[in-house]
């Protein structure tokens, strides 16, 4: 189908939250899409929840593993099964508002491009605390991204018929983060759309909620998968420190 959207969701113990997402995903208004569902062998009923959605909505596609590989790997498949043209990113706890996909794929077929994020809202885990919306920049390209990790994984989507086919880096975290690197690096410029679209749920124990963890993170991107000397990475990890508060500002 023209212009389909394929969205790789990736699930791990996520009942509590599946099903709000999900459901944003079905409010889309723009309709052409595919829901992918990899489930990372849960032990929660996680699993009975996407096969049900599955089984009501034909664009919803629940995929079930039965070894936990993490979460690349379920990204991974749940691309490998995708029929998009445009693939979207979006974790089994945040959720879009209704007109996220309509807006941003306006935006990158009037402007050809190939790679966009947006502007998103952390929320807390019982959405009762709004923080402050992280603001996407005009455009992102290698050298800056280094030093300022600011695009949500959840706000991602990529033009596959422009990059190619691609799949996510299968390293321990941070695998978005060495994609859109990967991807920079080939001369793909990330644009940013200034409106905030996404709600990006900060889970108590999440990597994203454990701020010493997410730094050895980025310091393993610099120094493993980009193979940066240490004078270079501890450069843009000083920029990537600064650009981090800002963001809390």
């Amino acid at each position: 189908m023209k212009n389909l959207v394929s969205i790789i969701t990736p699930t791990f113990n996520s009942s509590r939250y599946i099903e709000k997402c999900i459901g944003s995903v079905i409010s889309q208004s723009y309709t052409n899409w595919e829901l992918i569902l990899v489930d990372d062998d849960s032990t929660d009923k996680t699993q009975q929840i996407i096969i049900k959605y599955s089984r009501k909505y034909k664009k919803i596609k629940s995929i079930i593993l039965n070894k936990n590989s993490g979460v690349a790997n379920a990204r991974n498949v749940a691309i490998q099964n995708s029929n998009g043209r445009f693939i979207a990113f979006l974790d089994s706890d945040d959720y879009w508002h209704k007109d996220k996909l309509s807006l941003q794929l306006d935006f990158m077929i009037k402007n050809n491009f190939a790679f966009t994020f947006t502007s998103y809202q952390p929320i807390s885990n019982d959405e009762k605390k709004k923080y402050r919306i992280i603001h996407a920049p005009k455009k992102m390209n290698y050298d800056k991204y280094l030093k300022n990790t600011i695009i949500g994984c959840l706000t991602v989507v990529i033009d596959k018929e422009k990059t190619g086919k691609f799949l996510m880096p299968n390293i321990n975290s941070s695998q978005d983060m060495a994609l859109w690197l990967n991807l920079m690096k080939k001369g793909f410029v990330a644009y940013g759309l200034k409106l905030n679209l996404a709600s990006y749920r900060i889970v108590k124990g999440s990597n994203t909620s454990n701020k010493f963890k997410a730094i050895k993170d980025v310091w393993f991107v610099y120094r493993q998968h980009e193979n940066l000397n240490f004078i270079y990475s501890l450069w843009c990890f000083t920029f990537y420190v600064i650009n981090a508060i800002r963001k809390r500002i």
